[in-house]
């Protein structure tokens, strides 16, 4: 599958009213990431870090969720996922190639 086809077909499940397209799933990225973290830090307290046995298949899911909302943001704000993913490739190749992967800000 497409990213840009997924996002088509993401943006069509997509119900909240149009005076709240971009903060909606906005609210719902941060959520949804926070979830996946949540799982995460259980792993970590409940399993002392070890992902043999993590709940690979309700990470997944929160991951689809996470996938769903940032799709929907994009096409929002009328951006599409193929390029922001083509973009971002290209920008980490780039560091790679200056030995910029490590430390911070964003124009590195």
């Amino acid at each position: 599958m497409h990213l840009d086809d997924y996002q088509r077909a993401a943006r069509r499940t997509a119900i909240f009213a149009d005076r709240h397209r971009v903060i909606y799933p906005a609210l719902g990225l941060a959520s949804e990431a926070g979830e996946v973290c949540g799982k995460i830090k259980k792993v970590l307290r409940d399993q002392q870090g070890d992902f043999a046995g993590a709940p690979l298949a309700a990470l997944k899911d929160e991951l689809g969720d996470v996938l769903w909302y940032v799709a929907v943001l994009a096409a929002d704000l009328g951006l599409s996922l193929d390029e922001i993913a083509a973009d971002n490739l290209a920008k980490l190749a780039s560091r790679r190639e200056r030995g910029r992967l490590g430390g911070a800000g964003d124009h590195r």
